[in-house]
């Protein structure tokens, strides 16, 4: 039997891939910093009928011992660790960077960007002497190079994992490792990530226009998750990007949102 591990995983869009995964019968890793989303989270799993295993854990993904803990305590329960999703992440207030305080800087980069690359060091270690496994970043606004004022840090991040993730997936290559790394591209999600900062920290207004676009773009995680994960469960190739807001679809929104009215703000 298979094993997920999921970062960010007790809520939004982590959530409703692991919860895809448990429904197809693989073992599930939870991992998140909040206790109150893990019990919830953890027990709701735990409804869904199957033989996969069930395992959680309370990590700061910043925290290279307590990463290291978590994957030796999840070798230890199942046979293999198959999937490493690092999706994990926080918005930033939405402000020009001038205005946004220096322990907001530090807290967004150091989740965002540095814990990705310090989960993907230590699963890539224990990946290679496995001898398989699979690992996924996600990326966001600004991995394409889009801008919008008041994104300009969240977007740095998430052009830097795009940049880390392709050069990971190069290593790989080069050194003819046994690990398949890709990237996963969620589009617009409709979660308490898009009107929270930081996590559970400073609500973000969002102007009437933004919703507008979020509307048309916009989808609630299930969706997307149902789409992703059938893809990585299918995926043999390394260096490869799902993407579910394709150039097409998003037209496809525009055109027809005319008479698909739909209002996630109500």
């Amino acid at each position: 039997m298979k094993t997920v591990v999921i970062t960010g995983s007790a809520r939004g869009f982590g959530y409703a891939m692991i919860r895809m995964f448990r429904e197809k019968d693989f073992n599930v890793c939870l991992c998140d910093v909040s206790e109150s989303a893990l019990k919830e989270a953890d027990d709701n799993l735990k409804l869904i009928k199957g033989d996969g295993k069930v395992l959680t854990y309370k990590v700061d993904i910043t925290n290279s011992d307590e990463v290291s803990k978590m994957i030796k305590d999840i070798s230890k329960n199942v046979d293999s660790i198959d999937i490493w999703i690092n999706n994990a992440g926080v918005n930033q207030p939405n402000k020009p960077i001038w205005e946004v305080d220096f322990n907001t800087i530090d807290r967004l980069i150091d989740i965002d960007i540095k814990g990705s690359i310090i989960c993907s060091k230590l699963i890539m270690e224990f990946m290679n002497k496995q001898g398989s496994g699979q690992i996924y970043n996600v990326e966001g606004h600004g991995s394409n190079d889009a801008k919008i004022l008041g994104l300009s840090l969240y977007g740095t991040s998430k052009r830097a994992i795009t940049y880390f993730t392709e050069a990971l997936a190069y290593e790989v290559e080069k050194t003819n490792s046994p690990v398949l790394v890709g990237k996963i591209t969620p589009g617009i999600m409709i979660t308490n990530f898009i009107t929270t900062a930081l996590g559970d920290g400073e609500k973000i207004e969002l102007d009437e226009k933004t919703k507008k676009v979020y509307n048309i773009l916009g989808d609630y995680p299930e969706t997307i998750a149902e789409f992703m994960v059938d893809k990585i469960i299918n995926n043999k190739k390394n260096n490869i990007k799902f993407a579910w807001l394709t150039n097409r679809r998003a037209a496809m929104r525009f055109m027809t949102a005319s008479f698909k009215r739909r209002d996630f703000f109500q």
